[in-house]
This record gives structure tokens, C-alpha cells and sequence, in this order.
């Protein structure tokens, strides 16, 4: 299994010291690991600087603004020749046997596309995802999101798809999804991309596999949320108003480009409840999100105009 080229993909900000403790859990993975790329979208020459000399065999592509997520990981990956691809937040810390344990959910069948690591919280105990699934309002639901592990979820198996805070994709199963000349949309930005991928892989007849024995750890929000709302729930409470725009868009965006009629009717219900909750708390608490949202008008006629496509 040694032999298989893996390229990871890191999107920085450069918040805090996250990129740093990463990549010295990624210098003492078990396996190797000659590609790694990262995408540095702090805007602060002085960060690459610390990067290349402390970690020299990483390539950076510093960027002139911050381009977000997806534009960022479509730009390594073109740049990439791994048959796998890890794409990570900068606020993840991987175990460092983590990519010999990921590697071999690729094996289970050859249609597996995305390999679900165990997810945990900074606190080593409490659950941040063992899997993604799509919700009945078309949430982004994590498996056991906020829960205290205690093994209820160690057990091998599929499941719809995988958390794009460490997300392990099979290049064939990318170069099969890609749309004109994008792998990641980027419409979307940032946010509910890894549900896109995981349901257009789905309907392209590709799998999600979750293994609890690679073990991640994740601050939750750690590089988009002010500082007191790391690992809480209801995130977009702690999220500034553009990105919660981004965040209540996307869910539009995914079922716009992803869901068939009769999927709609089935969950219209479950939705239209959803929908009422959060545009109530937006329209009371939040009404500059809702400015942001209509500056934007385009980006939903785009996504039904790719559809028909």
C-alpha cells in the first residue's frame, strides 16, 4: 500500500498556531507522504516565511486575497498527482498513524470514493463527526456531532459522506465528478462543499466509507468563529454576517444542484419547518445576513441554470 501516492491539501487562514501543529503531526505519520500542499490564504508574507523554513518539504501558493475553500483545494488539487486526496482545515491534528489507518477504506470496494475518519473534538473526548450524512431538512448532519465517545460508534462502515475538515477522497472519484473545470464548486465558497461532493458522488454511484480507527482531532470553528463559539452548537450564532450568508446559501445551492423532484416532495416538510426556525432568527436578530444574502441574487440563478445543464 506504500506505493500509492497521497497528496494533501491544507487551506490556511493562518489563525492562532493551527497550521503549525498540524503539519508536525503530519511529519510523523507512519506513512508517507511526499505531497504537501497548502493553500495560504492569510495574506501574511511573514507566515509562509515561518512555514517553508520549519517544514521544507511543503509547497506554498501564497494567494494576493482570500479566495475561501473551495477555490482554494481546486487549486491544489489540479496542482497534486496523488491517486488519494486528504484535504484538511488548518485546525485539524491528525494521529500519526492516521493515513496508514484512512489508506485502507479505499480497499473495502472499488467503488469507495470517501474515507470518514473518527473525528474528535480538542478535548479528545467528545465527538465532532464519525461520518456525513444528508439530513431530512437537507442539513449537513455529523454523525454523534457534540456527543462523548464512548465507543458508540466504533464500528466500521458506509455512510454518505465525509467531513470536509478531514476528508479523504479517491482521485478517480473526483476526476469523475468534476464539473468544467472545478473538482470543489465555487460558487459555494466555503461551507456545505462537502456535501455537494459527497451527494454528486453519490448520484455517480460512489461511496462513503467511515473507519473509527483513523483518529483526527478538530476545533471546531476554530478558523472561522470568534473565539466563544469554538466547538459550540448552532454555529451561526458565532459566525460574522457574510459567512453566515454563505452558510444559509449553500443549502440552497446543494439541493438546487444535487435533488430530484421526487426527493423534494418527500422532504419539503421536514425543510419548510427547518426554514421557518432559521429565517425567524434571522430576520429578528440578524437582518444584516439577509442584506448580504440579496447582494448576491445571482448565485441561485446560476445554480438552476447548471442544472439544466
Amino acid at each position: 500500500m506504500s506505493n500509492r501516492l497521497i497528496s494533501i491539501i491544507i487551506v490556511t487562514a493562518g489563525k492562532d498556531d493551527y497550521i503549525i501543529l498540524l503539519l508536525e503531526s503530519i511529519k510523523r505519520q507512519t506513512y508517507p507522504c511526499p505531497e504537501v500542499f497548502i493553500i495560504d490564504n492569510s495574506l501574511n508574507r511573514n507566515l509562509g516565511q515561518g512555514i517553508l523554513k520549519d517544514h521544507p518539504f511543503v509547497r506554498l501558493y501564497p494567494q494576493r486575497e482570500n479566495i475561501l475553500y473551495c477555490q482554494a483545494l481546486n487549486i491544489g488539487i489540479t496542482q497534486s498527482r496523488g491517486d488519494f486526496i486528504l484535504c484538511l482545515n488548518d485546525d485539524i491534528v491528525l494521529e500519526h498513524d492516521f493515513i496508514e489507518k484512512a489508506i485502507q477504506g479505499f480497499d473495502v470496494h472499488p467503488r469507495v470514493g470517501m474515507v470518514s475518519p473518527k473525528i474528535l473534538r480538542n478535548d479528545r473526548k467528545s465527538i465532532d463527526s464519525t461520518g456525513l450524512f444528508l439530513g431530512r431538512a437537507y442539513t449537513a448532519v455529523e454523525r454523534g456531532y457534540g456527543r462523548k465517545d464512548r465507543g458508540q460508534f466504533g464500528k466500521p462502515g458506509y455512510v454518505f459522506g465525509v467531513n470536509g475538515a478531514a476528508a479523504f477522497y479517491r482521485r478517480a472519484m473526483l476526476d469523475d465528478i468534476k464539473k468544467d473545470e472545478y473538482y470543489f464548486d465555487p460558487a459555494f465558497r466555503i461551507f456545505y462543499e462537502d456535501l455537494d461532493v459527497a451527494w454528486r458522488a453519490q448520484r455517480r454511484g460512489w461511496k462513503g466509507y467511515y473507519l473509527p480507527f483513523a483518529v483526527a482531532y478538530h476545533i471546531r470553528g476554530g478558523t472561522v468563529r470568534h473565539k466563544s463559539g469554538i466547538d459550540k452548537f448552532f454555529a451561526g450564532r458565532y459566525l460574522e454576517d457574510g459567512l453566515l450568508a454563505d452558510l444559509i446559501k449553500n443549502r440552497y445551492l446543494t439541493v438546487i444542484r444535487n435533488e430530484t423532484l421526487a426527493g423534494f416532495i418527500v422532504r419539503l416538510p421536514f425543510a419548510l419547518i427547518y426554514d421557518i426556525i432559521m429565517w425567524g432568527y434571522v430576520l429578528i436578530f440578524r437582518p444584516g445576513v439577509l442584506r448580504k444574502i440579496l447582494a448576491t441574487p445571482g448565485s441561485l440563478k446560476t445554480a438552476f441554470s447548471k442544472r439544466r445543464r
